[in-house]
C-alpha cells in the first residue's frame, strides 16, 4: 500500500491536479456571479463547447492562439447573452434556455464543423483534433526562482498562462463581488431584485452582466481544453465540466474561495482516475470517479444545509 501511495502520489500528481481543475474553475466562478444575481446557468456545459470549437478554429486560421483565447472569451460572451436576451427579454425560462445551450454544445457543435470544414463527420473529427500544433498551443511560463524550488517548483511552475489566469480570477471575482458598486448591484438584484429597482438599479442590466460574465469565463474554459487540454477539439470533450462547476458552486457556498477549494477536489478525483488508470487498474473503473466524488460531495453539501437550517429554525 505504501509503495501505490508514493507512485500515486507525486510532485506530477499534484501538477496535474491544478492543470486539471483549471477549466472547471472557469466555469464555477461564472456560475458564482450568476448565482449571486439571483438565478443559475445550466447552460455551462454547452457554453464550454460552443467556444472551444471557434477558438480553436481562430488559432488554426489566425495563426495565434492569443487569437483564438479571445475569440473564445468572445463567442462565450455572445452565448451568455443569448441566453439573457430569450430569459430576460422574452421571459423563457432560464433554466429550458440553458438546456437549450447545452443541446447546441452537444449536435450543434458537430453540425457547425461540418457545415465549416465541407466533411463528413468521423473526417471532420479527425481534422479538428489535430487543428492545435505545439505553435498554437497555449505557452505556458516558468516562474523563475520558484522552478528550481524542490517540490514546489516542479508542482506550480510550468502551468499553461489560462492556469494562473483561473486561480487569478479567484480573487478578481471576489474583489469585483464584495468590493466594487457592480458587485453590491449585483448581490442586491440576487437577494432582493424588488428593492434594487425602487432605487435605481437596472435588474435586467445586471442579470446580462452577470450571465455575459459566466460566458466569458466559459470561454476562457474552452479555450483551455481545445488550445491546451485536448489540443483540438472533439465532440464531448467537455465531459459534463460545465456541471461540475455548478457542483463545486453549490459546495462552495456560492462564494469564490469556498467554490475555487471544491473545484481543485473535483481536481483530485479526475487526477487521481486518470494515475490509477496509469498503474494498469481499468479505465472503465476509474473513469466515474470525478462524477461519483460530485454526488456524493453534494449529498455531503445538501446534509449540512439541511442541518444548518435547522439550526436556525431551533434558533427562532
Amino acid at each position: 500500500m505504501g509503495n501505490f501511495l508514493s507512485m500515486l502520489f507525486t510532485t506530477d500528481f499534484f501538477y496535474s491536479i491544478f492543470r486539471i481543475s483549471a477549466p472547471v474553475l472557469f466555469a464555477t466562478l461564472g456560475a458564482v456571479v450568476v448565482e449571486k444575481a439571483g438565478f443559475a446557468n445550466i447552460g455551462l456545459e454547452g457554453m464550454m463547447m460552443v467556444s472551444a470549437l471557434f477558438g480553436s478554429l481562430s488559432a488554426y486560421w489566425s495563426g495565434s492562439w492569443l487569437v483564438g483565447v479571445l475569440a473564445a472569451v468572445l463567442v462565450g460572451i455572445f452565448m451568455g447573452l443569448f441566453m439573457g436576451f430569450f430569459a430576460f427579454k422574452l421571459r423563457t425560462d432560464v433554466i429550458l434556455t440553458g438546456i437549450a445551450v447545452n443541446m447546441i454544445g452537444g449536435g450543434g457543435t458537430l453540425f457547425l464543423v461540418n457545415v465549416i470544414t465541407n466533411l463528413t463527420e468521423g473526417s471532420a473529427m479527425a481534422s479538428t483534433t489535430s487543428l492545435i500544433t505545439q505553435k498554437l498551443q497555449i505557452p505556458t511560463v516558468e516562474i523563475p526562482l520558484l522552478k528550481s524550488v524542490p517540490v514546489l517548483g516542479p508542482i506550480f511552475s510550468g502551468h499553461s498562462v489560462l492556469t494562473y489566469l483561473a486561480f487569478f480570477m479567484v480573487f478578481c471575482t471576489w474583489f469585483m463581488l464584495y468590493k466594487t458598486p457592480l458587485g453590491l448591484n449585483i448581490r442586491s438584484v440576487g437577494e432582493n431584485p424588488n428593492a434594487a429597482a425602487s432605487v435605481g438599479v437596472s435588474v435586467s442590466g445586471i442579470r446580462y452582466i452577470a450571465i455575459a460574465f459566466s460566458g466569458a469565463m466559459a470561454g476562457f474554459g474552452g479555450a483551455f481544453m481545445s488550445m491546451y487540454y485536448s489540443m483540438g477539439w472533439s465532440q464531448d470533450m467537455v465531459a459534463g465540466r460545465g456541471f461540475i462547476a455548478l457542483a463545486a458552486q453549490a459546495m462552495g457556498n456560492g462564494e469564490p474561495l469556498g467554490s475555487m477549494l471544491s473545484a481543485l477536489l473535483f481536481g483530485f478525483a479526475q487526477a487521481l482516475g486518470v494515475k490509477v488508470s496509469a498503474v494498469g487498474v481499468d479505465s472503465n473503473l476509474v473513469s466515474p470517479i470525478p462524477y461519483v466524488v460530485t454526488i456524493l460531495g453534494l449529498v455531503v453539501f445538501a446534509l449540512l444545509a439541511r442541518k444548518r437550517h435547522r439550526k436556525k429554525l431551533v434558533v427562532k
